[in-house]
């Protein structure tokens, strides 16, 4: 029987050829009817990847016959379905594409890359080490590195979130003092699967935060071990047709639908094909329109 599942993944590391890295990506995702979205740069690698579970493990190994891909934290999860063919109903296609940045904060000029990863990064904290940090200190700041829409389905608790539409706002952010009261203050830095993470971190540091920490695996590898049993509540969005995922039954519902105000875990894309603004809405409301289109309907 056929096995749906989800590969999400990253490697920073030094790489000579970025385009002979998406030819050789590019081919064998297509060889093994995968679908997804990978982006190579200078820095490394990033991407997620649906399909057939055999076709993700023969994947995966090819994937780490690579020596700067050797011990990549791969992260798999459920798919929600596969098609007549076995390809996942969870991408529309796999593109496989080189850029600056393998995550677009618009300073790749920034960025240091070595063999072990980023250079300057913050310290990295595994689930458990965290925990301990919390109990230890009182005066833990949990920053999310992630689009502030993301965060409204799902956050670790009293955690600040930045008012950001992409992660290109970050910088701007930073750079403006919003947040230097935090500077001597140990700042948790989380997102995702961890990679926003490895590079909103090393910014900090650059920029003077002095004690700054980074959950190592993300928010995906929290979950793995605490589910809704520690410090995370809601759920957790993805970039796939899933839109979001939970990490047991017992995930609170924390958004609020922008139609009825209604508790909701659902996003949506604004209706109008123009436009890129993505709400929280729930299942009755469907798909609402951005205030400016739903003037302009008005009008």
């Amino acid at each position: 029987m056929s096995t749906p599942k989800i590969v999400l993944f990253y490697v920073f590391a030094p790489l000579p050829d970025p385009e002979a890295i998406r030819v050789w990506q590019r081919d064998i995702g297509e060889a093994l009817g995968l679908r997804g979205r990978l982006i190579i740069s200078a820095h490394g690698i990033n991407g997620t990847l649906g399909g057939e579970l055999r076709a993700l493990k023969k994947w995966a190994r090819s994937f780490r016959s690579y020596a700067p891909f050797a011990k990549a934290d791969i992260k798999w999860s459920e798919g929600s379905g596969l098609d007549a063919e076995g390809r996942s109903l969870d991408f529309p296609k796999l593109s496989v594409k080189v850029r600056d940045e393998i995550v677009s904060f618009g300073a790749p000029g920034e960025l240091r890359v070595d063999e072990d990863g980023v250079v300057g990064g913050g310290t990295r904290l595994s689930p458990g080490a965290l925990h301990e940090l919390v109990e230890q200190r009182e005066d833990v700041v949990f920053f999310d590195g992630r689009n502030a829409l993301e965060a409204e389905i799902g956050r670790f608790k009293d955690a600040i979130v930045p008012d950001t539409e992409t992660t290109r706002d970050f910088v701007r952010l930073l750079d403006s003092g919003a947040y230097d009261h935090l500077k001597d203050k140990p700042v948790v830095t989380y997102c995702t699967g961890g990679i926003r993470c490895e590079v909103l971190s090393s910014l900090m540091v650059s920029r003077g935060f002095g004690e700054v920490y980074q959950l190592d695996g993300g928010i995906v590898r929290y979950g793995e071990e605490f589910g809704d049993r520690g410090l995370w509540e809601g759920s957790l969005y993805v970039f796939d047709r899933r839109g979001s995922i939970d990490f047991s039954d017992d995930a609170a519902v924390i958004g609020t639908c922008v139609g009825c105000g209604a508790a909701t875990n659902r996003t949506a894309n604004c209706p109008d094909p123009s436009c890129r603004a993505q709400f929280v809405v729930c299942a009755s409301c469907g798909a609402v329109p951005c205030e400016e289109h739903a003037a302009a309907n008005a009008g």
